[in-house]
């Protein structure tokens, strides 16, 4: 993805709510062995790149001046209860050192699985992103998990993900290979007893 960012003159508590109340965000960019840079955008183009998922979890390109340079959103701050970001950090990209990022997952074929298809089960996704590490060419944009053979009794672990080449998962804990969904029953409702048994069972007993 690209956005365009500009250069920001001016720091400061003060600087930067004059320059909100302008449409602008601050920013700032930093890493590969450079100074911080301050930057602003403009609050509506990344208003609506952050409601992205990718603008999240992939390379962009950051357009600056006549420069054009490869970047990573690292924080996002937002107001408390405004649609406003406060300030955004973008990290550089060196395209020979490794990076850590999540990792958004995908899961398919849920609805067609013999879990649901068949059995009736509630399947509810327990990870929605995997912590990675690789060169910043291997980076994928989400992680795809084959669902269409899931049973209720054969519950994918973390370790059944098939990575792309090059990308390594990074698990923290001591579980190494934890759930990706939770697969539940559907509950069985017991029949009423059949008019004639609650007839029975409600006479009274002969003597």
């Amino acid at each position: 993805m690209k956005f365009v960012a500009f250069e920001r003159n001016t720091q400061g508590t003060g600087a930067s709510r004059r320059l909100r109340v302008t449409g602008r965000a601050p920013g700032i960019v930093y890493g590969a062995g450079s100074e911080p840079q301050m930057i602003e955008l403009d609050h509506n183009a990344l208003w609506h790149a952050l409601q992205k998922e990718a603008f999240h979890s992939s390379i962009l390109d950051m357009e600056l001046g006549d420069q054009t340079s490869r970047v990573l959103l690292r924080d996002v701050q937002f107001h408390p209860y405004k649609q406003q970001v406060l300030h955004v950090d973008f990290q550089r990209v060196d395209e020979k050192t490794r990076i850590h990022m999540k990792v958004p997952l995908h899961f398919e074929g849920i609805e067609a699985s013999p879990a649901v298809a068949t059995e009736g089960c509630t399947v509810t996704p327990l990870l929605h992103e995997l912590d990675v590490i690789c060169m910043p060419s291997q980076l994928p944009e989400h992680i795809t998990v084959d669902l269409s053979a899931l049973t209720s009794k054969t519950i994918p672990g973390l370790q059944s993900i098939s990575l792309p080449v090059g990308v390594k998962a990074v698990v923290r804990g001591s579980n190494k290979n934890p759930a990706l969904v939770s697969v539940k029953l559907p509950e069985v409702i017991e029949e009423e007893p059949a008019a004639a048994d609650a007839a029975a069972a409600a006479a009274p007993a002969k003597k």
